[in-house]
């Protein structure tokens, strides 16, 4: 069973920095995509950033500049780099593996206070 774990979400302040982490386990496939989505509260889930196995992103303007993916193909692990946090990216980060299908992990929350 394919099983993608968040991990390095917490509590900051403005201006602060975190890198989360997202490791897929139960598969031996690479995904085609990973990436991170966020869901504050209230508000649908969005796209941050998306990186495919051949190192081509996409980000939200609202990251760029700030926020960084990277992947380890080899360790099947997606990181997100994030810079300058400001209050407005508090929110459950998600990450999503892609693969013919999409695979979630359990989220982890991120909280930046101004």
């Amino acid at each position: 069973q394919v099983r993608l774990v968040e991990s390095g979400g917490g509590l900051v302040q403005a201006g602060d920095s975190l890198r989360l982490s997202c490791a897929a386990s139960g598969t031996k496939f690479i995904f085609n995509s990973m990436g991170w989505y966020r869901q504050a509260p209230g508000k649908q889930r969005e796209l941050v950033a998306t990186m495919t196995s051949g190192g081509d992103t996409n980000y939200a303007d609202s990251v760029k500049g700030r926020f960084t993916i990277s992947r380890d193909n080899g360790k099947n692990t997606v990181y997100l780099q994030m810079n300058t946090l400001k209050p407005e990216d508090t929110a459950v980060y998600y990450c999503r593996g892609s693969q013919n299908s999409n695979y979630w992990g359990q989220g982890t929350q991120v909280t930046v206070s101004s």
